[in-house]
């Protein structure tokens, strides 16, 4: 299922057409995997998880933000998007869980509560989570197919459109047109891990740090592309994290967001 995805392509400098990219199981399976060591290292443990600081719980190989019932986090909530992606594609699920549901668990209290005990709703969602991995990574995949025409909406100026284009196909291909397995990952991961970039309420004092501020910061004169993208990340965390609310605390995730960001080229 997830031996086919479509991206968007640039086969010209005007017109955007989908070109298929065949990916085979076991690219598949390195991209998941290396999503899943990023993001709860690969531990069945972090399957279901509620960071310190965080007004909401995170799910699955991608840790999809899921919220509860009052949150007050800005953040795009993504796993309700993942419940319908395996919806569609008939996947079998608990009976309670739709993309309208709310996290189970009200505080991150009676979360840890719940998962201490494996009460039979907690058993039940991390069988589901564990179990569907594969249609997690696909879900990852669509996202980031999705992520370049959602980008380009927003930009008004027709060069610098061309230009976040000719940059995203910069890190998904080699020079000679074949897919960069690397930089498909590298797409993949940091679309999951700080979205697109065009949510309005994902910036702090107007600037956001998603994928499409990294493309507008990414040298792409640096012979080593891999290198210039998680450069150009970091930067715009630090941007992030300077501009964030103090109260937040966000300094603490710096050293951890940038051994992420060094997967990219090490």
């Amino acid at each position: 299922m997830f031996a086919r995805i479509f991206l968007v392509g640039m086969l010209c400098w005007s017109t955007l057409w989908a070109t298929a990219l065949e990916l085979s199981p076991k690219q598949a399976e390195y991209i998941a995997q290396k999503v899943w060591q990023n993001e709860g290292a690969g531990k069945d443990k972090y399957l279901i998880w509620w960071n310190d600081g965080e007004d909401f719980a995170s799910l699955g190989i991608g840790h999809f933000i899921w919220f509860p019932q009052g949150h007050t986090e800005r953040f795009r909530e993504v796993f309700p998007m993942v419940v319908a992606y395996m919806q569609k594609r008939g996947v079998k699920m608990p009976a309670w869980l739709t993309p309208q549901s709310d996290f189970p668990w009200q505080s991150k209290a009676a979360f840890f509560a719940a998962k201490k005990a494996k009460t039979p709703r907690y058993r039940e969602l991390f069988d589901f989570l564990k179990s569907t991995m594969p249609y997690q990574a696909a879900f990852m995949a669509q996202r980031m197919q999705d992520a370049l025409p959602q980008i380009l909406a927003t930009i008004d100026d027709p060069h610098k459109a061309e230009t976040i284009k000719r940059r995203f196909n910069h890190m998904l291909y080699h020079p000679d047109g074949r897919l960069d397995e690397r930089g498909l990952y590298i797409l993949i991961d940091y679309t999951n891990f700080k979205g697109e970039g065009t949510l309005k309420s994902e910036r702090y004092k107007g600037q956001g740090w998603g994928l499409l501020q990294v493309l507008e910061h990414l040298d792409e004169h640096n012979p080593d592309k891999y290198r210039a993208f998680s450069d150009a990340a970091k930067a715009m965390l630090s941007r992030r994290i300077k501009n964030s609310p103090p109260a937040r605390g966000e300094e603490r995730w710096r050293k951890g967001w940038n051994v992420r960001l060094d997967t990219y080229w090490k």
